[in-house]
C-alpha cells in the first residue's frame, strides 16, 4: 500500500528556483559587462593594425628608394606639413616625396581625425635614440648609425577608448623604429 509521504515530494521549492534565477542573472549581467569593455579594445585594434599597415607601407616606398634625408623630402618633423599629392596617385608616382604625399592622402582617409593630426602627430624622422624627433631637428641628418621613426595618429573620444598609455587629448600614436641600409 502506498501512502503519501509529504517529506519524500518530488520537485524545486521556489526559494531553490529564486537562487537558480539570481545566479543566471549574475552570469549574463557578466556577459554583458565583458561586451561592452570588448567593443572599444576591438576598435583600438583595428585603428592600430591600419595604423601599423600604413607605417609598413611607409617604410616599404623609404627602403624602394633607398634613402630617406631632407634632400628627397622624406623627413618630416613633427608641426610642419606633408608633401602635396599629386593629381593622381594611379599610377603611383616615381618621385618619393610624391609618393609620401599619396600615401598622407590614404593615411588621412583610412584613420579617425588623421587629416587633421597629420602636421601635428605624424612624423618621419632619422634619429639616433628613440623618440629624438623635434621639430627644429628632427633628430639628425646623418644615415650613419641612425634609425628612420615613424610615427602615426588617429583620434578617439576619449583617451581611456585608446589602448595605448601614451594617449593624451584623445589622440592614441603608433610608431616603428628601423634601421634602413
Amino acid at each position: 500500500m502506498n501512502t503519501f509521504n509529504p517529506h519524500r515530494s518530488a520537485g524545486f521549492s521556489m526559494i531553490e528556483v529564486l537562487v537558480s534565477l539570481l545566479i543566471t542573472v549574475i552570469g549574463v549581467l557578466g556577459m554583458v559587462a565583458l561586451q561592452s569593455k570588448a567593443i572599444p579594445y576591438t576598435q583600438d585594434s583595428v585603428q592600430r593594425n591600419t595604423a601599423m599597415m600604413l607605417a609598413d607601407d611607409l617604410v616599404e616606398m623609404i627602403r624602394t628608394a633607398g634613402s630617406c634625408t631632407a634632400s628627397n623630402n622624406c623627413l618630416k618633423p613633427p608641426g610642419t606639413a606633408f608633401a602635396d599629392a599629386t593629381t593622381s596617385c594611379v599610377p603611383t608616382p616615381t618621385v618619393l616625396a610624391q609618393q609620401i604625399g599619396c600615401w598622407k592622402t590614404q593615411a588621412g582617409k583610412a584613420l579617425p581625425g588623421a587629416t587633421d593630426l597629420l602636421t601635428g602627430s605624424f612624423y618621419i624622422c632619422r634619429s639616433v635614440k628613440p623618440g629624438d624627433a623635434v621639430a627644429e631637428a628632427c633628430g639628425t641628418e646623418s644615415t650613419v648609425d641612425t634609425e628612420i621613426e615613424i610615427q602615426v595618429a588617429w583620434s578617439v573620444k576619449n583617451n581611456a577608448d585608446c589602448m595605448d598609455a601614451n594617449a593624451k587629448d584623445s589622440i592614441c600614436t603608433y610608431r616603428i623604429r628601423t634601421r634602413l641600409p
